[in-house]
Protein backbone atom coordinates (compact mmCIF):
# COMPACT_ATOMS: atom_id res chain seq x y z
CA UNK A 1 0.00 0.00 0.00
CA UNK A 2 1.44 3.19 -0.88
CA UNK A 3 0.71 6.74 0.75
CA UNK A 4 2.48 10.00 1.14
CA UNK A 5 4.24 10.85 4.57
CA UNK A 6 2.50 13.58 6.59
CA UNK A 7 5.91 15.48 7.07
CA UNK A 8 4.71 18.07 9.28
CA UNK A 9 2.27 15.57 11.33
CA UNK A 10 5.54 12.99 11.94
CA UNK A 11 8.35 15.74 12.86
CA UNK A 12 5.86 17.20 15.41
CA UNK A 13 5.27 13.83 16.95
CA UNK A 14 9.32 12.98 16.95
CA UNK A 15 9.61 16.42 18.81
CA UNK A 16 7.36 16.63 21.25
CA UNK A 17 7.14 12.63 22.30
CA UNK A 18 11.12 12.57 22.54
CA UNK A 19 11.26 15.64 24.82
CA UNK A 20 8.65 14.13 26.65
CA UNK A 21 10.10 11.32 26.81
CA UNK A 22 13.96 12.23 27.89
CA UNK A 23 12.42 14.01 30.72
CA UNK A 24 10.45 11.40 32.20
CA UNK A 25 13.19 8.55 31.32
CA UNK A 26 15.46 11.14 33.75
CA UNK A 27 13.01 11.55 36.51
CA UNK A 28 11.14 8.15 36.51
CA UNK A 29 13.28 5.93 35.40
CA UNK A 30 12.62 3.85 32.32
CA UNK A 31 9.78 1.46 32.62
CA UNK A 32 7.63 4.28 34.29
CA UNK A 33 8.22 6.52 31.73
CA UNK A 34 7.49 3.95 29.47
CA UNK A 35 4.36 3.24 30.90
CA UNK A 36 3.21 7.25 30.74
CA UNK A 37 4.78 6.92 27.19
CA UNK A 38 2.05 4.02 26.30
CA UNK A 39 -0.45 6.45 26.91
CA UNK A 40 -0.06 9.34 24.78
CA UNK A 41 0.65 6.22 22.28
CA UNK A 42 -3.19 5.12 22.15
CA UNK A 43 -4.28 8.76 22.41
CA UNK A 44 -2.21 9.34 19.22
CA UNK A 45 -3.59 6.73 17.15
CA UNK A 46 -7.12 7.52 18.93
CA UNK A 47 -6.71 10.86 17.45
CA UNK A 48 -5.09 9.64 14.03
CA UNK A 49 -7.44 11.08 11.52
CA UNK A 50 -8.63 8.09 9.68
CA UNK A 51 -9.03 5.83 13.09
CA UNK A 52 -12.39 5.06 12.13
CA UNK A 53 -11.89 2.92 9.18
CA UNK A 54 -9.87 0.53 11.79
CA UNK A 55 -11.85 -2.83 11.73
CA UNK A 56 -9.93 -4.18 14.67
CA UNK A 57 -12.22 -4.45 17.31
CA UNK A 58 -12.86 -6.70 20.78
CA UNK A 59 -12.82 -10.67 19.70
CA UNK A 60 -10.41 -10.28 16.74
CA UNK A 61 -7.65 -12.35 17.40
CA UNK A 62 -6.07 -13.29 14.21
CA UNK A 63 -3.21 -11.28 15.21
CA UNK A 64 -2.68 -12.90 18.14
CA UNK A 65 -0.67 -15.62 16.83
CA UNK A 66 1.41 -13.71 15.38
CA UNK A 67 5.44 -13.17 16.16
CA UNK A 68 5.60 -9.96 18.39
CA UNK A 69 9.01 -8.29 18.80
CA UNK A 70 9.54 -6.32 22.35
CA UNK A 71 12.08 -4.52 24.04
CA UNK A 72 13.50 -4.76 27.29
CA UNK A 73 11.25 -1.97 28.52
CA UNK A 74 8.24 -3.36 27.94
CA UNK A 75 9.40 -6.95 29.37
CA UNK A 76 9.37 -5.65 32.41
CA UNK A 77 6.22 -3.34 32.07
CA UNK A 78 4.28 -6.17 31.15
CA UNK A 79 5.92 -8.16 34.14
CA UNK A 80 5.00 -5.58 36.13
CA UNK A 81 1.42 -5.63 35.20
CA UNK A 82 1.00 -9.03 35.42
CA UNK A 83 2.17 -9.14 39.35
CA UNK A 84 -0.10 -6.73 40.03
CA UNK A 85 -3.18 -8.09 38.09
CA UNK A 86 -3.26 -11.03 37.94
CA UNK A 87 -3.79 -13.92 40.41
CA UNK A 88 -1.50 -16.53 41.41
CA UNK A 89 -3.07 -19.23 38.70
CA UNK A 90 -3.67 -16.68 36.29
CA UNK A 91 0.69 -16.27 36.48
CA UNK A 92 1.16 -19.76 36.90
CA UNK A 93 -0.78 -20.67 33.96
CA UNK A 94 0.82 -17.67 31.46
CA UNK A 95 4.25 -18.53 33.10
CA UNK A 96 3.80 -22.14 31.78
CA UNK A 97 2.69 -21.15 28.54
CA UNK A 98 5.67 -18.54 28.22
CA UNK A 99 8.20 -21.03 28.63
CA UNK A 100 6.37 -23.56 26.36
CA UNK A 101 6.11 -21.14 23.49
CA UNK A 102 10.04 -20.24 23.91
CA UNK A 103 10.85 -23.15 23.91
CA UNK A 104 9.38 -24.04 21.08
CA UNK A 105 10.92 -20.68 19.19
CA UNK A 106 14.13 -21.64 20.15
CA UNK A 107 14.26 -24.62 17.93
CA UNK A 108 13.10 -22.77 15.00
CA UNK A 109 15.36 -20.06 12.72
CA UNK A 110 14.60 -16.82 11.94
CA UNK A 111 12.61 -17.43 8.77
CA UNK A 112 11.20 -20.51 10.56
CA UNK A 113 9.66 -18.22 13.92
CA UNK A 114 8.34 -15.70 11.58
CA UNK A 115 5.90 -17.70 9.75
CA UNK A 116 4.81 -19.48 13.02
CA UNK A 117 1.25 -19.46 14.11
CA UNK A 118 1.73 -19.58 17.74
CA UNK A 119 -0.95 -18.38 20.72
CA UNK A 120 -0.04 -15.68 22.54
CA UNK A 121 -0.02 -16.27 26.58
CA UNK A 122 -1.81 -13.45 27.39
CA UNK A 123 -4.61 -14.32 24.76
CA UNK A 124 -7.67 -15.36 27.30
CA UNK A 125 -11.36 -16.56 25.87
CA UNK A 126 -10.87 -14.12 23.16
CA UNK A 127 -9.47 -10.81 24.93
CA UNK A 128 -5.80 -9.79 25.91
CA UNK A 129 -5.23 -10.13 29.13
CA UNK A 130 -2.21 -7.40 29.70
CA UNK A 131 -4.37 -4.67 27.06
CA UNK A 132 -3.41 -1.84 29.05
CA UNK A 133 0.25 -3.62 29.04
CA UNK A 134 0.66 -4.45 25.91
CA UNK A 135 3.76 -3.91 23.65
CA UNK A 136 4.15 -1.31 21.53
CA UNK A 137 3.96 -3.54 18.23
CA UNK A 138 1.02 -4.60 19.76
CA UNK A 139 -0.48 -1.33 19.75
CA UNK A 140 0.48 -0.37 16.36
CA UNK A 141 -0.93 -3.54 14.55
CA UNK A 142 -4.05 -2.41 12.57
CA UNK A 143 -6.03 -3.72 9.61
CA UNK A 144 -8.46 -1.41 7.35
CA UNK A 145 -9.93 -5.44 6.36
CA UNK A 146 -10.09 -8.16 8.66
CA UNK A 147 -9.58 -10.71 5.62
CA UNK A 148 -5.93 -9.58 5.42
CA UNK A 149 -5.43 -10.60 8.43
CA UNK A 150 -7.70 -13.94 8.62
CA UNK A 151 -5.59 -14.56 5.21
CA UNK A 152 -1.97 -14.06 7.14
CA UNK A 153 -2.74 -16.47 10.00
CA UNK A 154 -4.59 -18.80 7.27
CA UNK A 155 -1.28 -19.29 5.18
CA UNK A 156 1.64 -18.03 7.36
CA UNK A 157 4.43 -18.98 4.64
CA UNK A 158 2.66 -16.30 2.44
CA UNK A 159 5.00 -13.65 3.27
CA UNK A 160 3.44 -11.68 0.17
CA UNK A 161 0.35 -10.88 2.26
CA UNK A 162 -0.26 -7.09 2.75
CA UNK A 163 -3.26 -6.48 5.06
CA UNK A 164 -4.95 -2.79 4.03
CA UNK A 165 -3.46 -0.08 7.17
CA UNK A 166 -4.67 3.51 7.97
CA UNK A 167 -1.81 5.67 7.04
CA UNK A 168 -2.62 8.33 9.40
CA UNK A 169 -2.40 5.43 12.24
CA UNK A 170 0.55 3.83 10.91
CA UNK A 171 2.31 7.11 10.69
CA UNK A 172 1.00 8.60 14.57
CA UNK A 173 2.13 5.06 15.74
CA UNK A 174 5.35 4.59 14.23
CA UNK A 175 6.49 8.20 14.83
CA UNK A 176 6.14 7.88 18.63
CA UNK A 177 7.44 4.36 18.92
CA UNK A 178 10.42 5.76 16.79
CA UNK A 179 10.59 8.50 19.10
CA UNK A 180 10.26 6.99 22.40
CA UNK A 181 13.25 4.96 21.19
CA UNK A 182 15.31 7.86 20.79
CA UNK A 183 15.15 9.05 24.09
CA UNK A 184 16.09 5.85 25.35
CA UNK A 185 18.77 5.30 23.21
CA UNK A 186 20.21 8.48 23.90
CA UNK A 187 19.93 7.90 27.42
CA UNK A 188 21.63 4.52 27.29
CA UNK A 189 19.17 1.64 27.59
CA UNK A 190 18.71 -0.91 25.57
CA UNK A 191 16.53 -0.56 23.07
CA UNK A 192 17.61 -3.81 20.87
CA UNK A 193 13.92 -5.80 19.70
CA UNK A 194 13.47 -9.02 21.21
CA UNK A 195 10.89 -12.11 20.54
CA UNK A 196 8.07 -11.53 23.20
CA UNK A 197 8.03 -14.91 24.41
CA UNK A 198 11.66 -15.72 24.62
CA UNK A 199 12.39 -12.37 26.15
CA UNK A 200 9.72 -12.68 29.01
CA UNK A 201 11.22 -16.33 29.63
CA UNK A 202 14.30 -14.71 30.04
CA UNK A 203 13.41 -11.86 32.47
CA UNK A 204 12.21 -14.96 34.34
CA UNK A 205 14.60 -17.48 34.37
CA UNK A 206 17.69 -14.15 34.90
CA UNK A 207 17.14 -12.58 38.56
CA UNK A 208 19.06 -10.14 37.72
CA UNK A 209 18.15 -9.05 34.42
CA UNK A 210 16.06 -5.89 35.31
CA UNK A 211 18.89 -4.68 37.37
CA UNK A 212 21.10 -4.98 34.83
CA UNK A 213 18.46 -3.33 32.03
CA UNK A 214 18.34 -0.05 34.58
CA UNK A 215 22.34 -0.41 35.23
CA UNK A 216 22.15 0.39 30.86
CA UNK A 217 23.53 -3.17 30.16
CA UNK A 218 22.20 -5.96 28.52
CA UNK A 219 19.96 -7.30 30.75
CA UNK A 220 19.41 -10.69 29.00
CA UNK A 221 22.34 -12.68 29.29
CA UNK A 222 21.48 -15.77 26.87
CA UNK A 223 19.45 -14.17 24.43
CA UNK A 224 20.48 -11.88 21.44
CA UNK A 225 18.88 -8.68 20.39
CA UNK A 226 18.17 -7.08 16.73
CA UNK A 227 18.93 -3.35 16.00
CA UNK A 228 15.72 -1.72 15.31
CA UNK A 229 16.06 0.14 11.92
CA UNK A 230 14.18 3.93 12.51
CA UNK A 231 12.05 4.05 9.51
CA UNK A 232 11.85 8.30 9.93
CA UNK A 233 14.76 8.67 10.71
CA UNK A 234 15.65 11.35 8.39
CA UNK A 235 12.91 12.92 9.57
CA UNK A 236 14.20 14.00 13.01
CA UNK A 237 13.92 17.67 13.16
Amino acid sequence: MEFNLDVPFIRDILAQECARARDEIRDLGAVRALQSSQQRHDGRIAAAPDVDTLACAAGCTWCCYFTVDVRAAEVFAILDFVERRFTPEERARVYAEVRANSGALKKLGDSERVTRNLKCPFLSEGRCGIYAARPQSCRNYHATDVAGCQQSYDDPDDMDIDPEFAPGVYQAGVAHVEAFSTAMHDAGYDVDAYELNCALDAALSEPGARERFESRLKPFTELDGEEVAAEFDDLEP
